[in-house]
């Protein structure tokens, strides 16, 4: 269902002849039409009381809408989820039991509360963290009403709230996640200045390199000692096959041979220690 979330005017524009205001002027007086409501089957006639209802009570949700404005959402935007939340409460009240205000106020209230939890974050906080930081906020502008007051420490926020100065913290940095910062953002105002990308630190490649040499370390241990000094001589000393094969007396044919059957034995020897480490669950050693 749509609804015109525009609020309806007074056709009196006369103050002397309107009539006076009561506190909550947008609580009208629709008890028969919630009982004609309950009522009905679906179908038109329901749909039109319905809309009829949303229509008289849209002036109090959008009441409630007004003291979520300037926290970062347009007052249209919270008028528009404050409508969805009025007609959730029309859809589920029971005449019965009670005044709709009465219902209608938390129901509101809550769908309002939700949007901002769901929608307004930039990044998605636990709803525990996020009432950590709603408490934090409302003491930190309890205890510096007063002009000159200093910023409240941990422990006072903690004493004014009945939290722990954890739980503090936590409201504290929660209140800097509402929202982010760019990548670009520059934090140097300087000719030589640097944005927030280049503070953050890469992989280093050498990561890797150091894992394989120390899954490697074990298995270049079997091999017998020629093996292991052809290795050194090709892959530390960079030699050439046909040098190595010179210095060993050997053909280059046998030392290509050698290189590839011991690489093929250290590579078995990894693959088979991470096959074992993984059908354990356990951790392989390094040495």
């Amino acid at each position: 269902m749509l609804i015109d979330t525009s609020t309806p005017h007074s056709d009196s524009s006369d103050p002397a002849t309107a009539p006076p205001r009561r506190r909550h002027d947008d609580a009208p007086d629709t008890v028969a039409l919630f009982h004609r409501l309950s009522s009905l089957e679906d179908g038109p006639e329901r749909d039109a009381v319905r809309d009829e209802l949303a229509t008289a009570w849209l002036p109090m949700a959008h009441r409630i809408a007004g003291r979520f404005r300037d926290r970062g959402e347009s007052i249209e935007d919270l008028r528009q989820v404050a409508a969805l939340g009025l007609v959730k409460a029309i859809d589920r009240f029971d005449p019965s039991r009670g005044a709709f205000e009465s219902y209608a106020v938390p129901t509101i209230t809550g769908e309002v509360k939700r949007h901002f939890r769901d929608r307004m974050w930039a990044l998605r906080v636990p709803r525990r963290v996020q009432e950590l930081r709603n408490k934090v906020r409302v003491a930190r502008r309890e205890l510096t009403q007063s002009p000159g007051s200093p910023e409240p420490s941990t422990a006072a926020l903690a004493a004014h709230t009945g939290l722990t100065e954890e739980e503090v913290t936590a409201g504290m940095e929660a209140l800097e996640s509402f929202s982010t910062l760019s990548l670009d953002a520059e934090l140097s105002s300087d000719d030589d200045g640097y944005s927030l990308a280049d503070t953050l630190g890469a992989a280093d490649s050498s990561y890797d390199v150091v894992v394989d040499r120390e899954s490697a370390k074990e298995g270049l241990r079997r091999l017998p000692e020629r093996e292991r000094a052809i290795l050194y001589m090709r892959f530390f000393e960079d030699m050439t096959q046909s040098r190595i094969a010179d210095r060993l007396g050997i053909s280059q044919m046998h030392v290509s041979r050698l290189i590839s059957r011991s690489c093929a034995r250290v590579r078995a020897d990894v693959m088979g220690q991470r096959k074992n480490t993984r059908s354990t669950g356990g951790h392989s050693a390094t040495v």
